[in-house]
């Protein structure tokens, strides 16, 4: 199952180590491919792109 980084934090059985660091140089360059995109197709506007920043869980 993937997961967003809008998505709680994941346990200890859902998370995920078997990421490489190629893998992960490969999904930091997705992420920040999609947020240069979404940047440009705002272009021009008087606000910048805000990210979505998620809030804390309820304990």
């Amino acid at each position: 199952m993937s997961r967003d980084r809008k998505d709680p934090p994941a346990t200890d059985a859902e998370r995920d180590v078997s990421e490489t660091p190629q893998q992960r140089r490969e999904r930091k360059h997705h992420e920040s491919r999609n947020h240069d995109e979404a940047l440009e197709e705002t272009f021009p506007a008087s606000d910048p792109v805000s990210p979505f920043v998620p809030a804390k869980t309820p304990e």
